[in-house]
């Protein structure tokens, strides 16, 4: 067949080719062309061109580049030639080469290379060349050009490549110099007055001298041009100045797998567990959102503040648990208490899974989210502050990039740590049409967060990472490496408790309740406060059992000092009795609201007695708790029944879920192409449309058959595999002919694929006028 044209070179594919042009291209069949002159148009839109080059790397870019620079059509060894390929380096090229036809950005043999006809408008000036010399003096008009020739005694600019080298030397050192600063690139110059007309006899300036031989072409009054000829003699005949034929190496720190492993599992087990921590506290006390939508700069700072973490690190906290479905916004801002960021219900059922599936649930919603945490307080182009959990903070680019990140880091040795600037530079190899300030941060906020999640351990791959990211059995690698959770404490008389290690879910959480976290490292050291037992009173838990958790736990005989003090706390804890007056303070020992009446700071309680064991107050229930909390008392909240009220409420949940949370039993971030299926009935659509628009249908009306004899001949079509000719009958009386293959002839319905239409439909049997054979099918 003949390949004359782009969409000729196309139809001469077989299947594997074309099926292997939407693997790597899958928006070309999204819809599927109608036929081979469609696809060729998408295929070579500047649009569908340019997507496809932001996919090349520094090689196959050149190589397409270079091909754009030579004549057309040209032949291998002359793109060999011009990129100036060692031998050693000749496999790279064909490589290259064949890459390029398989995703139709090259086409044509060997010795008939041509590029995409969309690709020229793509790359304006391809390997840092400006346009030819027949292009740059387009815009001349013709009484200037044909003096700028008769000045330079040539009938037409085609004569000037032969002509360069003297015509350099003419123009002396000065304009050499100015030539040399656009050789390599970018091959335009900005100077007043470039389109003023000059003559060999009137140039002044180095720039004018130039014009005045055509080595420069004026593009407008400001701008001139270095034309391409000019440029690649220059150059020495070479396009490029090196062809990097394989991305900068990865080097950094080695350090011994299982070291990295364990130190990524540990961070791991920390991350999962800081995340409970977090939302635990936010079921408890919630934080707004804000107007505009997010969280306020002052809640992220709380948090971070109480989870002991730097800011960046809690916004991680906070924009990973919202893309793994366990925070939600509840409420609105209309309502009562205002809208708030709670744990969903689907918080619950993560939590109830071993800590590798968590992890993985964690890790798959931080690849896959297009939210950038690392942006969270920092400003926008308008100077407004960014907010985390707001829609500013979304960057579409963010998973893509992160995937390169791990994927870069995953090409380096086994347990080596690159430098940033060493991932970025392999980057930029990889993918250079994708750059910019923003992905330069992108990479190293992505870096610091894997570190933080233990995908990354002491800045190297870890190996459950490896699993995750080629679609292994993560979980199963992390459970290997994770710490060993432990379910004791070592509490010290001096009302410190240690946790030798991470401890297990139920204990960490009920120490967190009743004690405050002094320090953190290798060993947890938890320090004991009336504040902190009183916190855990508040929460419902008794006296005597928090004592009988304690002693449960404790690798040591419970201090009598530890003892003494929650006893001492339960045993003021409730005394008191606040209610509504607006408050009132109700104690069965007269004596004591006697102290308080006769303490001088109670003077702003504005209390008054009611009864002997009964004082009113002004003020709001909660002031009134927190003022007697403040004077050294101890009191609980009371229902309008006199029932003790719980304050501090541990189930707190959003009624509304972001997304749905489903357990990932597997990875789920491996690049997902489209599915070989849908490829492979794209194939068989396209080839049918091209048949049917090149089929020979039989002149006259449609065909006209008895019904019965219409029937047995579909059903031996669907047999045979064969096409045939139908008339058919539309709803509205309205006759047209189809090119179908039938598939199932039952019920009273012909289901069949229509050529025509590139689809497959059903046909009621008694529209249908008749049936013939296509001339061609067997």
């Amino acid at each position: 067949m003949s390949t004359e044209t782009y969409a000729d070179w196309l139809r001469a594919r077989d299947d594997d080719d074309l099926r292997a042009l939407f693997e790597a291209r899958p928006e070309l069949i999204t819809p599927v062309p109608a036929d081979m002159g469609a696809l060729a148009a998408r295929a070579s839109a500047a649009s569908a061109v340019s997507r496809a080059l932001d996919r090349l790397d520094r090689l196959a870019l050149n190589v397409f580049e270079a091909l754009l620079v030579l004549p057309t059509p040209t032949t291998y060894d002359d793109l060999l030639t011009a990129v100036s390929a060692e031998p050693a380096t000749g496999a790279r090229i064909r490589e290259t080469v064949d890459r390029l036809r398989t995703l139709a950005l090259v086409w044509g043999e060997d010795e008939t290379l041509r590029v995409v006809p969309g690709g020229r408008q793509v790359i304006p000036h391809p390997a840092g060349l400006g346009p030819s010399l027949r292009e740059a003096f387009a815009s001349y008009p013709s009484d200037r050009l044909a003096e700028l020739l008769d000045d330079l005694g040539l009938e037409s600019v085609d004569d000037i490549p032969g002509r360069i080298a003297v015509l350099i030397e003419d123009a002396g050192p000065e304009a050499r110099a100015a030539l040399d600063r656009l050789t390599w690139g970018p091959p335009v110059g900005r100077v007043d007055g470039a389109r003023r007309p000059v003559s060999l006899a009137t140039a002044a300036s180095p720039i004018e001298r130039l014009l005045a031989r055509g080595l420069l072409a004026a593009t407008d009054d400001r701008t001139v041009t270095l034309p391409r000829e000019v440029g690649l003699h220059l150059r020495g005949g070479r396009v490029f100045a090196e062809l990097r034929t394989a991305p900068p190496p990865l080097d950094g720190t080695a350090r011994p797998r299982s070291l990295v492993d364990r130190t990524a599992g540990g961070q791991a087990f920390t991350f999962v567990r800081t995340i409970e921590d977090l939302l635990d506290r936010w079921g408890v006390a919630a934080p707004g959102v804000l107007r505009g939508g997010g969280l306020g700069i002052r809640d992220l700072r709380a948090t971070a503040t109480e989870l002991d973490v730097p800011e960046w690190t809690a916004a991680l906290l906070i924009e990973v648990a919202y893309a793994a479905g366990l925070l939600a916004r509840d409420g609105d801002h209309e309502g009562p208490a205002g809208a708030a960021w709670l744990p969903g219900q689907a918080y619950d059922l993560w939590r109830l899974r071993d800590v590798e599936r968590r992890w993985t649930d964690l890790a798959n919603a931080w690849l896959l989210t297009d939210r950038a945490p690392g942006l969270a307080g920092e400003r926008d182009d308008r100077d407004r502050l960014i907010n985390a959990l707001s829609d500013e903070a979304v960057r579409v680019s963010a998973p893509q990039v992160r995937r390169s990140v791990l994927g870069a880091l995953g090409d380096a040795e086994r347990g080596t740590a690159p430098r940033a600037e060493e991932i970025f530079a392999y980057l930029t190899w990889q993918q250079p049409r994708r750059g910019g300030i923003l992905r330069e941060r992108l990479v190293g906020w992505t870096l610091r967060e894997a570190e933080v999640l233990g995908v990354t351990g002491l800045g190297a791959l870890s190996g459950h990472a490896r699993a995750l990211l080629s679609g292994g059995d993560a979980a199963k690698a992390l459970a290997t490496v994770l710490p060993e959770p432990v379910d004791h404490v070592l509490i010290q008389a001096d009302l410190t408790a240690v946790a030798p290690g991470p401890l297990v879910s139920d204990l960490a959480r009920e120490l967190a309740l009743a004690a405050d976290v002094e320090s953190t490292g290798g060993a947890t050291v938890y320090r004991f406060t009336p504040q902190s037992v009183r916190r855990a009173l508040d929460a419902g838990r008794g006296a005597s059992e928090l004592i009988d958790l304690l002693k449960r736990h404790s690798t040591t005989d419970l201090p009598q000092p530890l003892t003494y003090l929650i006893e001492d706390v339960a045993r003021r804890h409730g005394r008191l009795r606040v209610g509504v007056a607006s408050a009132y303070v109700r104690c069965d020992d007269p004596a004591v609201l006697d102290e308080i009446l006769a303490d001088r700071r109670s003077d702003q309680l504005r209390l008054h007695r009611l009864a002997p064991t009964v004082l009113a107050s002004r003020i709001s229930r909660g002031e009134l708790l927190e003022s007697l909390r403040t004077l050294g008392y101890a009191p609980v909240a009371e229902s309008p029944e006199g029932s003790v009220v719980v304050t501090r409420l541990d189930a707190r949940r959003a009624e509304t879920t972001h997304g749905t949370y489903e357990p990932a039993h597997h990875s789920q971030v491996g690049v997902a192409g489209p599915d070989p299926s849908v490829v492979t009935a794209a194939v068989r659509a396209l080839r049918a449309g091209e048949n049917a628009a090149r089929a020979t249908v039989p002149s006259g009306a449609p065909p006209r058959s008895p019904a019965m004899a219409m029937v047995k001949q579909l059903r031996q079509a669907a047999d045979r595999g064969a096409r045939v000719w139908i008339g058919y009958l539309d709803q509205q009386g309205q006759a047209s002919s189809r090119i179908i293959e039938p598939a199932r002839v039952e019920g009273g319905f012909l289901t069949a694929y229509d050529a025509t239409r590139a689809a497959v439909q059903r046909f009621a049997l008694h529209r249908i006028t008749g049936v013939a054979e296509v001339d061609g099918s067997s």
